[in-house]
């Protein structure tokens, strides 16, 4: 054999070993880049930014893809490491953004393209998951026998969980203006439903959460992007309380809680307004004066999603309740989004090239 044809088998080899261990790897929180990507893509639409909003939609969806492909190929290759992600305390939150990824993209299908049939089929598949990994990942959580403590047990990612069922809401409600009656009744119980669930689980989640900022030694190493999902949650939360607003005219009992709609997506809302301050101050202190360093990691797209949702959430809030005031928030907003995405795609970037030229300089045994 030549040793060209050696050379070229091994550099073969070598990459297809860098594959291997990047999905043996795979964080199962790396659907939040479909997240933050699909949500920012909503948001430049609905602002008129039609040109990034296509482009985003369609680097969104190959993304999408792709993730499921290596996801597959880790449930078929690394089905030890795969499930021991899915019962871990820390990891375990990271699955509910397969479910949040999915209705987010089906709400760009909507949105953008107005593919009902293509968001329908996101739908079933995002109901379907958000059912098994809440059923098998909090029974996980309690009935396994090694638990961490709260302070090393508990992060914002399991604000994931509220995220991908007010996902589901967001989905159901805007999939409901294209049925017919009483489909379109069913769907908006649906959306409302899932709507107090999340409510719900945030309320529980958050409490114990802040418990553990307040009360437990705090470093600059626990605070992790995804407690920026304290305030996405939240908005998620508005966005679908806004959209069930706007449908109150489709549901009788819609409109018979329309009050108590718009309480409550004023709370959400308020509430997530109040953690951005908060968040902001931390990640100074975190990078700043304790200075932590500060290099791409895959749970950084669940820093971004917030930002691009609490654009889209003040936008339809403004929309559904008449709050024009509101409007200059969003079309502000939506640049700090576009930042953060932009940092962390080039951070992604970035990570995939240093890992290929490791692959390229490893010595080569002939």
């Amino acid at each position: 054999m030549s040793k060209h044809n050696i050379l070229h088998n091994s550099t073969t080899n070598l990459f297809f070993t860098g594959v291997k261990d990047f999905v043996k790897n795979l964080s199962p929180a790396y659907f939040a880049m479909v997240m933050s990507t699909g949500i920012i893509s909503i948001s430049c639409y609905l602002l008129g930014m039609d040109f990034i909003a296509h482009v985003l939609f369609w680097l969104n969806l190959w993304v999408y893809v792709s993730l499921w492909l290596f996801s597959l190929l880790r449930i078929i290759i690394y089905r030890k490491e795969f499930f021991s992600d899915m019962l871990d305390h820390q990891k375990g939150p990271g699955f509910f953004t397969v479910v949040a990824g999915s209705c987010i993209l089906g709400s760009q299908f909507v949105i953008i393209f107005q593919n009902y049939s293509a968001a329908f089929i996101l739908w079933i598949l995002g109901l379907m998951l958000c059912v098994l990994l809440t059923y098998t990942i909090f029974t996980g959580f309690t009935i396994k026998e090694n638990k961490p403590t709260l302070d090393v047990g508990i992060s914002g990612a399991w604000l994931l969980a509220i995220v991908a069922t007010q996902a589901i809401a967001v989905l159901s409600a805007l999939i409901s203006v294209h049925l017919e009656q009483p489909h379109r009744l069913h769907m908006n119980f649906l959306a409302l439903c899932m709507w107090l669930w999340g409510g719900m689980l945030y309320i529980w989640m958050i409490s114990l959460i802040f418990y553990r900022y307040t009360f437990f030694r705090f470093s600059p190493g626990d605070l992790s992007p995804p407690y920026w999902i304290n305030m996405g949650a939240m908005a998620i939360s508005t966005l679908a309380g806004s959209l069930l607003i706007k449908n109150t005219n489709d549901a009788p009992f819609l409109l018979s809680l329309l009050p108590f709609l718009k309480g409550f997506t004023v709370f959400f809302w308020v509430t997530g307004t109040w953690w951005i301050p908060m968040l902001f101050i931390l990640a100074i202190w975190r990078h700043v004066y304790k200075r932590f360093p500060l290099k791409y990691d895959p749970l950084y797209w669940g820093a971004v999603f917030p930002l691009g949702m609490y654009t889209a959430c003040t936008f339809r809030m403004a929309d559904a309740m008449n709050l024009n005031f509101l409007d200059q928030v969003p079309r502000y907003f939506i640049y700090i989004a576009l930042a953060a995405w932009l940092a962390a795609s080039i951070g992604f970037v970035r990570s995939i090239a240093i890992q290929l030229s490791l692959l390229v300089t490893k010595p080569v045994k002939s």
